[in-house]
């Protein structure tokens, strides 16, 4: 029986305890204010106790790459080595922070966003092969915009320094680990899932090559930035449209032979992921956001980022569809947990629809009725929109054991996520949650005992 609030190591580093928060657009930029931003999202929930901070996916490179607007880069050492004033504030609480690196390829804003399409019209779309023929004809009716410059092999090892040049100096400001996006549609997804890779060098056919870009990944972090811990998502993409329209994906199999070979490769963890081949709902499931897209302050920006009115209807009727399509469900990823922890002997990181204590015990293993652990640690990202300090009301406290099974509350409506394509901040907007927030703060519940 494992608890919450029991100490992991994760390669050499030991975290104070087992809830991390995970990954979330922090949409700081890398402007004058970004390491401040940067703190004043972060902070609140290593203060609270969190054991684990993941810094939410920043660049490569200083060209292109970004999913969406806001994202930080990481190329610049300069840059970079001021972000030290974070860690130092992280590490002040006794938690341990760690950066996730990410590339886009085919899912950055070169595709997507017409004002950015306009304002960097040399700009191409990294890929790791020609597009499939979805997206193809995606692009001809007019959704999507392709420019696709296809790595050669020659390209793709010097992608892969870059992930271990930024590695190295996020060790040198005092990350303690490194955590690769490896779902989420971004680049390192697109070399493993066979719906993007129809490549015919050392990086792509057979799964064992497919898998070869995070084998180089890993050399390249280790001989740069050492014994860091290393840590990736696992992409399975079970959420992607059924047969014919998607033949080739990978499979809730696949996606745990992945997670196999990573640990024989050298990785210290893994973060399975059940999603889709397209950036769709399949990884924010909930309710359809309707306040966010009748937000009359943000409709501007909403059509600068989609190209008019009547593309913004269209995204919005899209996300309408698939709210259906992806109905929220608890823990939705604790299958794919479940099946890769049975085979793997480094830490399992469980995230996707965890919304009570009750529910990480169980995840967990720690009730006495329980099956075996789904995973060893559990994280939560958009709960902690809703509350920056939530850690205190999960973890053993005084706050906490006021509530028989603390609860978020985050109501999974997604009205964070959607005004993030036009640059806003990742902050919960929902009116009835921010007065509960409200009224638990002046109760006390974020406050800790042990500090």
């Amino acid at each position: 029986m494992t608890t919450l609030e029991e100490p992991l190591e994760i390669g050499g580093v030991t975290v104070p305890n087992r809830l991390y928060r995970a990954p979330l657009l922090e949409c700081a930029g890398n402007g004058s204010e970004a390491v401040d931003t940067l703190i004043d999202d972060l902070e609140p929930a290593a203060e609270s106790g969190v054991g684990l901070i993941c810094q939410g996916a920043t660049i490569v490179r200083g060209d292109g790459g970004c999913a969406a607007p806001g994202m930080t880069r990481v190329h610049d050492p300069d840059f970079v080595s001021k972000l030290a004033r974070l860690t130092d504030r992280i590490h002040d609480h006794g938690s341990r922070i760690f950066l996730q690196l990410e590339h886009g390829g085919l899912r950055s804003m070169e595709t997507w966003h017409a004002a950015y399409r306009r304002e960097n019209p040399n700009l191409e779309q990294l890929a790791v092969s020609r597009p499939p023929w979805q997206l193809r004809l995606l692009d001809r009716l007019g959704f999507l915009n392709y420019d696709p410059h296809v790595l050669s092999t020659d390209e793709v090892y010097e992608l892969a320094a870059d992930f271990g040049r930024c590695a190295a100096s996020a060790v040198d400001a005092g990350y303690d680990g490194i955590h690769l996006a490896g779902a989420n549609m971004g680049i390192v997804q697109q070399f493993l899932s066979p719906f993007y890779n129809r490549r015919e060098d050392e990086f792509g056919g057979d799964p064992e090559s497919r898998l070869e870009f995070l084998a180089v990944v890993h050399d390249e972090i280790r001989d740069r930035a050492g014994d860091v811990p290393l840590i990736t998502k696992v992409p399975a993409e079970t959420a992607a449209p059924p047969s014919p329209v998607v033949r080739r994906k990978l499979s809730l199999g696949d996606g745990v032979e992945i997670a196999r070979r990573l640990e024989r490769i050298g990785y210290d963890g893994v973060v399975p992921v059940q999603a889709s081949v397209v950036w769709d709902m399949s990884i924010v499931r909930g309710e359809y956001p309707d306040r966010a897209w009748a937000n009359e302050q943000l409709r501007e920006g909403y059509d600068e980022a989609f190209g008019g009115a009547h593309r913004r209807r269209l995204v919005a009727g899209a996300n309408w569809i698939q709210s259906r399509q992806y109905d929220f469900e608890s823990a939705w990823n604790e299958p794919f947990c479940r099946r890769v922890r049975e085979r793997v002997s480094i830490p399992v990181l469980a995230e996707g629809g965890v919304r009570e204590r009750a529910e990480m015990d169980r995840l967990l293993g720690e009730t006495a009725d329980a099956e075996a652990a789904a995973c060893d640690m559990v994280g939560m990202a958009r709960p902690f929109y809703a509350e920056p300090k939530l850690g205190a009301r999960l973890l053993e406290s005084a706050a906490a054991s006021r509530e028989k099974s603390p609860q978020v509350l985050c109501e999974s409506c997604n009205n964070c996520t959607v005004p993030q394509v036009t640059g806003a901040p990742g902050i919960c907007r929902t009116p009835s949650v921010l007065r509960e927030r409200g009224e638990l703060e002046r109760d006390g519940a974020y406050e800790r005992d042990d500090v």
